[in-house]
């Protein structure tokens, strides 16, 4: 009898993302991670989408899946390295000690065949009071669910969320320190 070789416990060399607000934007997520390969449109049942907090960058309150029975939340799955989901984690301001703007979390989503797939999703630390988003965020996020192929009545909620126009250009300094990227979060 032959015995194949034994195998080193295999580490898992990439994460998926579940993406549901500015990410799904081709442009945003190339920007905050160049290798994330869109694997697949997925549902998370359970939750819709909320604007909380107030981003420098954006001049607007930012996406958080807000749980909601018998809500489902549109989204998509993104695989990608360990280092892309460093820097999308990095860019997104969420922090190891949980004082951060976001903190991942795991999800359980469905793919559009239906079939349940576990991934990684980020979260809003503190939410206090729903805020307007900016007119310029919102619009980004909508062209974002448009260009992923979600749901037409998903991308006209969207477009029909309260917004604001930003006082500054934006994107203001995508590369501003997190400690100044967002106040009242």
């Amino acid at each position: 009898m032959i015995l194949a070789p034994a195998r080193a416990p295999r580490r898992r060399d990439h994460v998926l993302h579940f993406a549901y607000g500015v990410e799904l934007h081709p442009h945003e997520i190339g920007g905050m991670c160049p290798g994330a390969e869109l694997v697949a449109r997925a549902t998370l049942p359970g939750y819709r989408i909320g604007f909380f907090g107030h981003s420098r960058v954006w001049d607007g309150a930012e996406e958080a899946a807000v749980a909601d029975p018998g809500a489902v939340l549109p989204g998509v799955l993104y695989r990608m390295s360990l280092r892309d989901a460093d820097a999308l984690e990095a860019t997104r301001g969420v922090r190891l000690n949980g004082t951060g703007v976001y903190f991942h979390h795991p999800a359980e989503v469905l793919a559009e065949d239906g079939r349940p797939v576990a991934a990684v999703m980020l979260m809003k630390t503190e939410r206090r009071a729903p805020r307007p988003p900016s007119a310029e965020y919102l619009c980004r996020i909508a062209e974002g669910a448009e260009l992923r192929g979600l749901p037409a009545a998903h991308v006209a909620a969207l477009r029909g969320v309260a917004s604001v126009p930003a006082s500054y250009p934006v994107p203001r300094l995508a590369a501003l320190p997190f400690s100044l990227a967002c106040q009242d979060c």
